[in-house]
């Protein structure tokens, strides 16, 4: 299944242009994820990694690690753990190096430019992956899952957090107005692109959430997959074994 909707154009790669807005607005991301979702984001993160680690892995990765700040809380969390954390975005990932160099976790965590489509690991390599809020963006979404299952280990955990759309009407209607209107003039100011926080709402819109992505994942080889709804809705905690 390919995602139509881009960052910037209709014609060119996705791929190419993922990566050139997350370069964009690398030096904002950290800040606008937390005041734009008024914090909220660090509880599904956190939700995320407690999924995780109650599987007890060794060795994990973390796809569209961004800044880095998943695959930090899961080496803090899980002690024994040896995290690898992937992105198209040097930006992003030069940003995440001095994070994991701030929190002195450099013998375990390393961090690499990397495409979920195209993954430079051996087969069976983790024991679980998690992909914050980039599924979403990949270019053609059941090669990226089934790359992810190629390298995850037979019983090992992928971790999914994703936004989704909420199904209260009310809720709905004042998500969507801040979500289309409020988020991306707030983030085009700080982040200095104009594109950036409108192709957040688009991509969301067009995302096979709930029971439609949990379909791809069992479609793709995945077992036991679940949605978890977090706070009513706007995100939503997908769960799949190899």
């Amino acid at each position: 299944m390919d995602n139509k909707v881009k960052p910037y154009s209709e014609h060119g790669s996705k791929k190419t242009q993922v990566a050139e807005m997350f370069d964009n607005i690398a030096s904002a991301y950290d800040f606008n994820n937390q005041i734009l979702s008024l914090g909220i984001d660090r509880i599904w993160r956190n939700i995320l990694v407690s999924t995780i680690e109650k599987t007890n892995p060794r060795y994990i990765l973390d796809v569209a690690t961004g800044t880095g700040d998943v695959a930090i809380r899961l080496a803090k969390k899980i002690h024994s753990a040896k995290v690898t954390g992937i992105d198209l975005s040097e930006n992003m990932l030069h940003l995440g190096q001095n994070k994991v160099m701030d929190q002195k976790l450099t013998d375990r965590i390393t961090l690499q430019k990397g495409d979920a489509e195209h993954l430079d690991f051996e087969d069976d390599s983790f024991d679980a992956i998690t992909v914050a809020f980039g599924v979403r963006n990949f270019e053609t979404l059941v090669k990226g899952l089934s790359e992810i299952l190629r390298v995850l280990k037979p019983g090992g955990m992928l971790g999914i957090l994703e936004f989704s759309k909420p199904s209260n009407r009310i809720f709905a209607f004042f998500f969507n107005l801040y979500f289309k209107t409020i988020l991306p003039l707030a983030g085009s100011i700080t982040s200095k692109d104009n594109q950036a926080y409108k192709y957040l709402y688009e991509s969301v819109q067009a995302f096979p959430e709930g029971e439609n992505f949990l379909k791809i994942l069992e479609s793709t080889g995945y077992q036991k997959s679940k949605c978890r709804k977090l706070s009513f809705g706007i995100c939503s905690l997908y769960t799949a074994y190899k």
